[in-house]
């Protein structure tokens, strides 16, 4: 965004005006380059250390830890002065990346009806990309704004990020977060919030508590047993399947194939990338999240 470089990168526009260049010359700037990766590294860091203080503290908590991280965060890029502020504002993003992504599917998962448990959580990647999209529309407008586009941008975040920690604040925790920490009594009144009043909940809390218990039983030796050769097979699966998701390029094609048709088309890369995103991503993520969730409903119950 022009704005944004003549705000923060003046040497970047500088050099982009004064080098011979193509839609693929790169720029060696390390503090863009800061800004940029600085929410990827700590949204890492986070997850590291996310799992375990979500089961301490439970979903809901983590997730209004993150929705506090993302408010944060996106003020501080909105009203940023200097690139301090900007990376500083990016690292509390990165932090609330790693918890939210971390309690929230989880959660989903936990309050979802059997049946409907894989929808549940496929629509969180669903509506992910449909806030990809909303912003990348965000962008194309602000982009129009000289000045003060780049703020409107950056500051959009704090709009989803207190409709979470507002909706957070009003629902309960979950029935299994809350058991696993001893509330049994708790748990039974989430459970007959999320399920209705009138709803029996006591065999779905038995279910619950000896799964928990079952988890208290197993947590001692997890790592060591999750190489034994009876979970090798799960174990190869989880690291396969998100590394060759990886290495298939998809996310780079998201990411790049605006500029590629908008330099065959003459079509600026900001309009022709959501249309590129929503398609590529949002139709097959929702196609997954109805049908794969019967086929694997029907073959669990059968």
């Amino acid at each position: 965004m022009q704005s944004f470089l003549e705000a923060f990168f003046p040497d970047i526009i500088e050099k982009m005006n004064s080098a011979a260049q193509d839609e693929y010359c790169i720029f060696n700037s390390q503090l863009l380059t800061t800004f940029v990766s600085s929410l990827y590294l700590a949204g890492m860091l986070a997850c590291l250390v996310a799992g375990h203080i979500t089961k301490k503290i439970g979903r809901r908590n983590s997730m209004l830890i993150g929705a506090s991280l993302f408010f944060v965060g996106a003020v501080l890029n909105c009203a940023a002065a200097n690139i301090a502020m900007l990376v500083v504002g990016r690292v509390l993003l990165g932090f609330a990346v790693g918890f939210t992504n971390q309690s929230a599917p989880v959660y989903l998962a936990e309050i979802a009806p059997a049946r409907w448990r894989g929808a549940f959580t496929s629509i969180f990647h669903f509506f992910l990309n449909i806030g990809i999209f909303v912003a990348d529309l965000v962008n194309y407008r602000a982009n129009t704004i000289p000045v003060w586009g780049w703020r409107l941008s950056l500051g959009v975040g704090i709009v989803p990020a207190a409709v979470i920690l507002l909706g957070a604040a009003f629902i309960p925790d979950s029935p299994n977060s809350l058991v696993l920490r001893g509330k049994v009594d708790a748990a039974r009144a989430s459970l007959r919030r999320i399920r209705g009043r009138s709803a029996d909940v006591e065999v779905e809390l038995k279910d619950i508590m000896q799964a928990a218990e079952e988890d208290r039983r197993q947590e001692a030796g997890a790592f060591r047993r999750i190489v034994r050769r009876e979970y090798r097979p799960h174990l190869v699966m989880a690291i396969a399947i998100p590394v060759f998701f990886e290495l298939t390029g998809m996310i780079v094609v998201t990411l790049f194939a605006n500029v590629l048709v908008s330099t065959t088309l003459d079509i600026p890369p900001i309009i022709c990338h959501p249309i590129l995103f929503q398609d590529s991503r949002s139709a097959p993520t929702w196609h997954a999240a109805v049908h794969l969730n019967m086929l694997t409903s029907d073959w669990l119950l059968a």
